[in-house]
């Protein structure tokens, strides 16, 4: 394995491990104080803690799976299973995060209680914001790198590691969770309107609705397949008219299968005047070229093929 894949890996477990120990810790807190205080929004964090637990352990499964080496039923490898429990996780965030959060709402705006010891509630939160602000801030780092902070959401779009980006969203979530719920707790308690506790916890499914639609939005695109970053098409487009015998790139198409996966499918028109053993002499020295600056790609496919036969095959594909 090479540095920049075992790098990127190590950073990616590294910010699912900080969130996973930040989320346990917050999930027992915020139990305990619903339970104290009976708060209809602190239960509904409490849930929204353990989802996310159980969203990163997902993660680190996906990561994992991954890593398994091509066999005889998967020939390219089981990259894409981190986009597929990638997108598991934002229909759990959907479907068990906000739809409690939703029920529990509903539920208490109904059936209001007053919050009791509301100073639980205030204590609790405020430690959940300093483990959670931890987790989003080791997330932020990682994620952002040198980018500016403008082109943030951009980077979300572009990147092709759900991981990196999901948890940084997740944290982003509980944070803005966490002050629905204090404004929930405090509006509740000076105005003496529980069903206001409710509406909070609804205000918080919300949040998490929001954030699994932006999720699944993201990783399904992935999961369908991406093409690789335009830099990498162009430089791999470089190589291949760098090499003295290469009259010509017709095109290329690129998908992603993991983060640090990509197959590769080159139309190349050779000199007229090269033979066989020579063309293939050509497509071992680009692969070789390829392979040593652009390790991520696993699987190249090479097509010898005139530039008028191959805008006739994508006319044809077209029409």
């Amino acid at each position: 394995m090479n540095l920049r894949k075992m790098a990127a890996r190590y950073s990616s477990r590294t910010v699912i491990y900080a969130a996973i120990v930040g989320n346990l810790l917050v999930a027992l807190t915020k139990f305990a104080a619903a339970i104290w205080t009976g708060s209809s929004a602190m239960l509904s964090e409490g849930i929204h803690s353990v989802v996310d637990t159980g969203n990163e352990v997902l993660l680190l499964y996906g990561l994992r799976r991954a890593t398994v080496r091509p066999d005889q039923e998967h020939p390219l490898g089981y990259g894409r299973e981190i986009y597929f429990w990638s997108f598991v996780v934002a229909l759990l965030v959907f479907a068990v995060g906000a739809g409690f959060s939703f029920y529990e709402g509903i539920a208490h705006v109904m059936r209001p209680t007053p919050i009791r010891n509301p100073a639980v509630n205030y204590v609790v939160l405020a430690l959940s914001v300093l483990i959670e602000g931890t987790s989003w801030w080791v997330a932020l780092r990682n994620f952002k790198g040198q980018k500016p902070y403008g082109d943030l959401f951009g980077a979300i779009h572009e990147s092709k590691d759900p991981p990196s980006f999901m948890v940084l969203l997740e944290d982003s979530a509980a944070l803005t969770g966490l002050l629905v719920a204090f404004g929930g707790t405090y509006l509740s308690v000076s105005l003496n309107l529980p069903v206001l506790d409710g509406v909070a916890s609804i205000l918080i499914g919300f949040v998490l609705a929001a954030t699994a639609t932006l999720l699944a939005r993201e990783t399904k695109g992935l999961l369908i397949g991406e093409r690789a970053n335009q830099s990498i098409v162009e430089a791999i487009t470089r190589l291949a008219e760098e090499i003295e015998g290469i009259a010509h790139a017709n095109g290329i198409l690129t998908v992603h299968l993991a983060p640090q996966q990509i197959v590769v499918a080159l139309s190349l028109e050779f000199a007229d005047e090269l033979r066989t053993p020579e063309i293939e002499t050509k497509v071992g020295e680009l692969e070789r070229s390829i392979c040593r600056l652009h390790p991520e790609v696993v699987a190249l496919f090479i097509k010898p093929q005139s530039l008028s036969g191959f805008n006739e095959a994508i006319a044809a594909r077209m029409g």
